[in-house]
Parts: structure tokens; sequence; C-alpha cells
């Protein structure tokens, strides 16, 4: 289980990534506020949250791409500011905006990218063909990126993440923009590799139905986490039917007070963190009414 929600005990498991008390800013704003939470190795878990809650910040920091200036981060225990190179080498990331080359094929696009991670041609090659088999796309190595539709882009995206065998993959609203069919086939791939290899995946969206029952789930809104854990502890501490009633209820200001007070006692911590929240959010519209 995720830290977030108590766990009953039992031997201590491998983290793949930990998140401790991050908080980020532009300028007056505050995107993230005192964010923490962990994932066990091996786990596909979904960082659930509106547009606007912090998805891409977090992301950003956890890449590398942001300082962290307020908190630490750590990847399979190497701390990301600290020893960034050894955090990175196990980090592979899938971000929303598509990135590849158009006017090369994929097989040139994944080659350099296989270049910059210093594997030699040969060996570069034979990953290459292995990846685009797993995610069925053997049959388009040779063709230019340009002619793909975008599920086989964000598959070709996902490979180039995995080239350099990394532990864990970051993939930030991967689906966006694609029909629902690929939706699932991009979704049952990423799966597949999880069950498969013991990749440890964290899956960004907003979208309510990409979150599996087998899943763990952070819940992140307007910069704060308000729980974390596996989804059925998540939804029986919300007092909630489904993921979807839970993350509603957690959201949204009208809902939220309309929850039991024993779901709001199950809540605890979470709950407070998300109060906090609203105060902060609420704090210059209060100062401008007056």
């Amino acid at each position: 289980m995720m830290h977030g929600i108590e766990d009953e005990g039992g031997p201590a498991q491998a983290m793949a990534l930990e998140v401790a008390m991050v908080s980020h800013s532009y300028g007056q704003k505050k995107a993230l506020d005192a964010v923490s939470f962990s994932l066990p190795a091996g786990s596909f878990t979904v960082l659930l949250g509106l547009n606007g809650a912090g998805k891409t910040t977090l992301f950003s920091l956890v890449s590398h791409l942001y300082d962290t200036r307020q908190g630490s981060i750590r990847v399979f225990g190497r701390d990301i500011r600290r020893e960034p190179g050894e955090a990175l080498r196990r980090l592979g990331i899938v971000f929303q905006a598509r990135t590849l080359d158009l006017d090369l094929s994929v097989g040139q696009n994944l080659a350099y990218h296989a270049a910059l991670h210093g594997m030699g041609r040969r060996d570069a090659m034979v990953r290459i063909r292995e990846l685009l088999a797993q995610v069925d796309m053997a049959d388009r190595l040779h063709d230019k990126a340009r002619n793909l539709s975008g599920g086989q882009m964000r598959r070709v995206e996902i490979v180039r993440a995995l080239l350099h065998r990394p532990s864990l993959l970051l993939l930030d609203e991967a689906t966006v923009g694609l029909d629902i069919r690929s939706r699932a086939d991009i979704l049952a791939t990423i799966r597949a590799l999880v069950a498969q290899t013991g990749l440890s995946v964290f899956w960004a969206t907003h979208l309510i139905d990409e979150v599996d029952q087998a899943d763990d789930v952070v819940i992140l809104d307007k910069g704060c986490v308000l729980v974390a854990g596996a989804v059925a502890d998540v939804v029986r501490q919300a007092g909630a039917r489904d993921i979807g009633g839970a993350f509603a209820g957690l959201t949204s200001g009208a809902s939220r007070s309309e929850l039991s007070v024993a779901a709001v006692a199950a809540i605890g911590e979470s709950r407070d963190l998300a109060a906090r929240c609203e105060v902060d959010a609420a704090a210059p519209l209060v100062g401008a009414a007056r």
C-alpha cells in the first residue's frame, strides 16, 4: 500500500518514489503545497487531479526540469538534488506534449535518443526492435513519424522513454487527444509492462475512467495531496461507492459538505490538508473583498 493511509504492518517495501513536503511557487502563486507521498516499487499509481491541480509541476520537479527548493524527492533512494545523475538514470518520462521529429523515421527518432544515453548502435537497435515488438509497432520501424496516428506516436514515445531500462516511468496525461480505443490500448500496454517486468509507473490524468480498482492513487487538488493509497482503501475511507464518488467528494466543496462524519474522521490528516488548501486559495479573495 502507498504512504498516506495507514498500513497494517509487515515487512518494509522498497519505494520507487518518495516525495516529502515538496512545495513550489510561480511568483506569488503556489502550485504545490507541502506535497508528500510515496510509491511502492512495481506498482501502477495514478496521479488523479483536475487540470491545474499541479500534476505537471510535480512531474517537472520529479524529472529535475525544475529545481526542488522546498522538500525532497527520492527516486529509488537517490535524492534528485544531491544525486541527480543516479536518480535520473532510474527514470523514464513521457510528457503530454509530443516531441518526435516528424521528418525522421521511427527508428531514427529512437536511435538518436539511444545515442544520447550512450548506447552503442548495435545494442540500441536490438533494444529498439525489442520494445517496438512489445508495443505492437515492430512493422513501423522505417515509417516517418508524421505518418503515424496519435496513438502510434504515443507508443513510440513510450518506447523512447524505456530505451535506457528505467525502473520508474512517468506519464503526464499520456492519452490526451486520443480516441477511446487508442486510450485503452495505451493503458493496456503500460499495465502489461508493469505485470511482466516489474516496472513502476506513475500515471497522471484527469480522467476517472483511467483508474483501475487494482491501482494505487494519489488525489491532487489545488496543489495539495488530499489522499493517497490503494483505490479500494481510498473509496472505503471516503465513504463513497467508487473512485469517481471519492474524487468528487474530496475535490468538490458542495459534495465535501455532504460527506458523513464517519468518512471525514476516516480521512483524517488528508482532510486537514484539503481544508488548509481551501483556506490558502480563498485568502486572496478575502483580501480583495476588504
